[in-house]
């Protein structure tokens, strides 16, 4: 299958692309605002689907708002009678096509050009008045104010608020993309006018904050929830305009004669994550929790694991090494230790279930002792 991307350089584009460079089944024919109005002909005769994404939103002239958005249009769709073929068009049209401003204006033309060429030639068109979009590869300064926040966040450059409770409708762009994919694929049939499903709507005041908190995360260690819904999606998008440089950050680490203790991440509500080391013959622990639970996994070396319950000084011990990966989970009320029983440095990956508070530790000494 042949596609054709007009726009094919643009944040939206190149996204696009990038997908569908993941299949094989599909060869892409690009146009950008480089390639004359005389080469489309010969692009639209050639392909099986059209993805209309070129325009523009921010000229110089507002009179290129016609040009690069209706007129542009309207010679795809005079290619379009012309190769005598009822290409499918797919076309990125804006939320503002309802508004009576120049870029409105024009991308409404546009539409109204696309619906003549569905109704005269019955060619299949779909048009997505598309809220704003956010994601990887937006121009900051540009695209949408996400990009523009999620560049300078990540860089410490100062960002202009000017109403804090002004509200943004966003999609985002891999959900585009993946609709736009159904469209082609044959798998939506609602013409002309298509959506995307999430929309998200969040107050700017309200996006400020959440990116801003994604920045200190490195700092404090504490992450929100970033895998589901709108805080995922801004959670990846704010990453993708961090500078390679910026790719890492370094965490304390506490070390003594015993080996090396390192906390990675921190959640408000589901624990944290960290490691430990110790070297041969060392055994660290020798406490119990009234309430915190905890998880181990030994990642590297041999591990003894002995546990004696509080109050019935019932003894359990049980060993576990990195061969074989296994869980050794903590219980309230019962002491317990592990020891390096091995010849090289035991690593453990440990889960707790809550945030170290140090005011209020949960942690209480008493030695495991031996089996009696």
């Amino acid at each position: 299958m042949k596609v054709l991307i007009t726009g094919a350089n643009g944040f939206v584009g190149q996204n696009l692309i990038s997908h569908l460079a993941e299949r094989d089944d599909i060869e892409i024919l690009r146009f950008t605002r480089n390639d004359s109005l005389a080469s489309l002909a010969c692009l639209v005769a050639q392909v099986d689907f059209i993805f209309h994404l070129a325009g523009v939103n921010r000229p110089k002239d507002p009179q290129e708002f016609n040009t690069g958005n209706t007129d542009l249009t309207g010679a795809l769709c005079d290619a379009v009678i012309s190769s005598g073929r009822q290409v499918p068009v797919l076309y990125s049209s804006s939320s503002q096509a309802d508004l009576s401003n120049p870029y409105g204006n024009s991308k409404r033309g546009a539409e109204e050009l696309l619906s003549n060429l569905q109704s005269s030639a019955n060619v299949p068109v779909y048009i997505f008045r598309l809220p704003n979009v956010f994601g990887k590869w937006a121009r900051p300064n540009y695209n949408s104010a996400v990009a523009t926040f999620c560049n300078n966040i990540a860089r410490d450059i100062p960002i202009q608020v000017n109403d804090p409770l002004a509200v943004i409708n966003l999609v985002y762009i891999d959900d585009v993309v993946a609709r736009f994919i159904a469209v082609m694929d044959g798998k939506v049939s609602v013409q002309p006018f298509v959506s995307v499903e999430p929309q998200y709507s969040i107050t700017v005041g309200g996006l400020v904050e959440q990116l801003t908190a994604f920045r200190d995360s490195r700092t404090t260690m504490i992450s929100g929830r970033v895998g589901t819904g709108l805080v995922r999606a801004l959670y990846s998008t704010y990453l993708s305009y961090l500078p390679p440089e910026n790719f890492t950050y370094s965490v304390p680490k506490y070390e003594d004669t015993r080996g090396v203790f390192v906390e990675m991440l921190k959640t408000p509500d589901a624990g944290q994550f960290s490691f430990f080391t110790a070297h041969p013959g060392i055994t660290r622990g020798g406490h119990y929790h009234h309430s915190k639970t905890e998880k181990f996994l030994i990642i590297k070396g041999k591990a003894c694991f002995r546990f004696r319950h509080i109050v019935t000084d019932e003894f359990y011990e049980l060993f576990t090494s990195g061969e074989s990966p296994e869980i050794v989970e903590t219980v309230p009320g019962w002491t317990h230790d592990v020891t390096n029983v091995g010849d090289e440095e035991l690593i453990v990956m440990l889960w707790a279930n809550e945030i170290f508070d140090r005011e209020h530790p949960d942690t209480f000494s008493m030695p495991v002792g031996t089996e009696a």
